[in-house]
């Protein structure tokens, strides 16, 4: 009888360690930004199959400018990765419009810029890419250069006609940066297609990767919990190129850290 209730005692502790075992091994939901086309809400299937080659979830998060829904979202992310796409309106960060401004959606400028400011507040972990760096600066006190061609000096071509899969320009990683850590140091050739960029760094942000001309591709908070590029890594990991995975696994890592102390 003695031998029976401590296979049964055995048993129990071993189904109650289960839900113990799956919950620490559960992968964490990365929220994705998406743009507004009309009545459709888009995000490409690069970001999405970057997130799940990186080892976590992705989490469309359609675009509101509802500070309870907004907030509702970001309670069931563990990680936010905010994506590329318009213009962003330049009364945002104190200017007045160029005449070379592309398209610009308020909606969209209002649902990324609250995503940004309630995620860092929560502490949250996030990653911009091209407009997702530029909105993570502009939402963190930095500014933009609204035009690169009409108001940078011998400018290169970051508006590429390529596959986004081929790197168009070079840029120059800053030893000790957790680029560096990501990618490696010195020269590495990426993907381009904006005509905006980083003017102004926000406060408690540094500058990480530059390209020749001095466009900003890389800023990071000192913790790197915070962080973002100008080029397109999705483009690249989409492709199958895994030398830029690591820039959606150090979301991953950062937001797995995240779900456990939350």
């Amino acid at each position: 009888m003695k031998r029976f209730y401590s296979s049964i005692m055995l048993l129990a502790a071993l189904l109650l360690s289960i839900p113990v075992m799956a919950q620490t091994q559960k992968k964490p939901v990365i929220g994705i930004s998406c743009s507004i086309d009309g009545t459709t809400v888009e995000v490409g299937m690069t970001y999405v199959v970057s997130v799940r080659k990186a080892g976590g979830i992705p989490f469309i998060i359609p675009i509101t400018t509802s500070d309870k829904e907004i907030d509702e979202y970001l309670d069931r992310i563990d990680g936010l990765l905010m994506t590329g796409g318009e213009d962003v309106s330049p009364l945002l960060f104190g200017q007045e419009p160029s005449p070379f401004l592309g398209t610009v959606v308020p909606e969209r400028d209002t649902y990324d810029l609250a995503l940004i400011r309630k995620a860092v507040l929560k502490g949250i972990p996030v990653l911009g890419i091209c407009r997702g760096i530029q909105c993570l600066n502009i939402a963190m006190g930095g500014d933009l250069i609204q035009d690169i061609p009409s108001e940078v000096k011998d400018a290169i071509q970051h508006r590429q006609t390529g596959p986004r899969s081929y790197g168009s320009h070079t840029i120059m990683i800053e030893k000790g940066s957790l680029m560096e850590k990501l990618l490696g140091s010195g020269e590495v050739a990426v993907n381009s297609f904006h005509h905006q960029a980083c003017g102004k760094i926000a406060p408690g942000f540094k500058v990480t990767a530059k390209s020749s001309d001095g466009i900003v591709e890389a800023i990071e908070s000192p913790d790197g919990k915070f962080y973002g590029v100008q080029f397109h890594p999705e483009g690249f990991v989409y492709a199958g190129k895994k030398e830029f995975l690591p820039i959606f696994q150090h979301l991953v890592k950062l937001a797995s850290e995240y779900s456990a102390h939350k």
